[in-house]
């Protein structure tokens, strides 16, 4: 049995893993790579045969997870693609957006490098197309949480809740291997306990290997109740000197979390009743889907439900679905609250909003999840003067905040926390999904608290499992 590691390997982004036992191929993740000093990899061949495999299993609907299936399809690749019903949803919503996004960037592209008579370092033209998408959505095989999946001769999978967004899933994988049943663990993006809306991630007794993202393996991110206190200030402070909030959104998770703490904050009246434009088509689309699977809520938003308070919305919430729309926020005076994609502000209508923001001291630029090494969001929360947006360099005038309590990662207690579930130790820990300071810092403080076996695999690296 072989696990070779395709992404994700010491950095963040592009999650993959291919795992080979008795001739059955699965892949686990096919994420995009979205960190600057590894966005070719997006454009290479995949270094697998994508027609070999029998199946691949989707943890969660992230570009950094789930991005690069459209391109794996293109390649040759035809089985199942398993994940659950509500990450299903998502995914189709997800690639879509993607699709359409890369379409225009690369239009846009095309127009400059026209203009400036240059050419940019990377193919103009979209990784992959809607009708490739539409090819990839045929594919998909929604499964529910703890339901056993069997994907070949002697390998079977269950999926089992992360609490880390809607429908994201840990995979269990269990399978046949020269005569021994082995039992391999893939956390997924581990989520955080007591989280609004989702439900906490789930626990395992047990499990010869494990895989485990590390991207706050270093990190805390403190505590929880801090967390719609100091919106409310950052908001409070932006909004009465007449400026505008303008806040990187993930369209998955992170803009419900947002429109629940900011409904409260309203409701509540510490904030004023100024407009607050939800400027994501997708984010929109995603809220939906959110109603659709409300009975995978947690306890509190199924109680808000039930007495008929909707954690998804409050007077003062636009919806912004065209550009025209979207183009009408920044001719707007006075103070207001701007949600918008892309989180890492590596694309979308983010960048344009940050174009008439950044420059203007009145204005508040608030983060509210992981910045990639090499973004736009990591130059600009690393207090870079002056940032490269549309090809031209702007000034960076306005307040940069950080919030980091909204992460949907676990911190470095919370990863502990989740492999003290483990009754004993695996044979093997692989550390993945996090910058390798990170990752190697994490792999130190286990191998002495745990006294386990833990490694932090490099990129495209094989490993026996025996």
């Amino acid at each position: 049995m072989k696990l070779q590691f395709l992404g994700a390997a010491r950095q963040v982004t592009g999650s993959q893993y291919h795992l080979t036992a008795d001739g059955v191929r699965v892949l686990v993740d096919c994420g995009m790579f979205q960190e600057r000093a590894f966005l070719a990899r997006n454009w290479e061949p995949s270094p697998i045969r994508p027609e070999k495999l029998d199946a691949v299993l989707v943890t969660h609907a992230h570009l950094d997870h789930c991005g690069l299936l459209p391109k794996l399809v293109a390649e040759g690749f035809r089985g199942p693609i398993y994940t659950t019903g509500a990450s299903a949803d998502l995914v189709g919503v997800l690639l879509r957006d993607s699709a359409k996004i890369q379409a225009e960037d690369a239009a846009f592209k095309r127009k400059r490098h026209r203009k400036e008579r240059r050419k940019g370092k990377y193919p103009v033209r979209p990784l992959y197309t809607l009708k490739e998408v539409g090819h990839t959505l045929r594919l998909l095989e929604p499964v529910g949480y703890d339901e056993p999946v069997a994907i070949g001769d002697g390998v079977s999978a269950v999926f089992r809740d992360a609490g880390h967004i809607l429908g994201s899933a840990m995979i269990e994988l269990a399978a046949d291997d020269g005569g021994r049943r082995r039992r391999l663990v893939f956390s997924g993006d581990v989520g955080q306990w007591d989280k609004p809306l989702v439900r906490d991630p789930s626990l395992f007794a047990e499990g010869d290997y494990v895989v485990m993202e590390s991207t706050y393996g270093t990190r805390e991110h403190g505590p929880r109740g801090d967390i719609e206190s100091r919106l409310g200030e950052i908001a409070g402070r932006t909004l009465d000197r007449g400026g505008k909030l303008v806040v990187p959104i993930f369209a998955i998770e992170r803009a419900q979390e947002l429109i629940y703490h900011l409904g409260r904050l309203v409701d509540a009246g510490h904030l004023p009743r100024v407009p607050v434009f939800l400027d994501s088509p997708m984010a929109i689309e995603v809220t939906e889907v959110f109603r659709r699977h409300r009975d995978l809520f947690d306890a509190e938003a199924q109680a808000m439900l039930a007495n008929h308070n909707s954690p998804l919305g409050f007077p003062g919430l636009v919806m912004v679905e065209s550009t025209e729309e979207s183009k009408g926020i920044n001719s707007l005076k006075g103070p207001a609250v701007i949600l918008a994609t892309s989180g890492m502000c590596t694309a979308g209508r983010i960048k344009h909003h940050l174009v008439h923001t950044i420059s203007d001291a009145e204005n508040t630029i608030l983060f509210v999840g992981y910045q990639a090494h090499g973004t736009l969001g990591r130059q600009i929360l690393e207090g870079n003067p002056k940032v490269r947006i549309h090809g031209r360099l702007r000034e960076v005038r306005a307040a940069v905040e950080r919030i980091e309590g909204f992460s949907g990662h676990a911190d470095r207690t919370a990863l502990l926390r989740w492999l003290g579930g483990f009754q004993q130790a695996p044979e093997q820990l692989f550390l993945t999904h996090g910058e390798e300071d990170s990752s190697l810092t994490l792999a130190r403080q286990v191998r002495d608290e745990l006294g386990w076996k833990v490694s932090v695999p490099e990129y495209r690296e094989a490993v026996e499992l025996v």
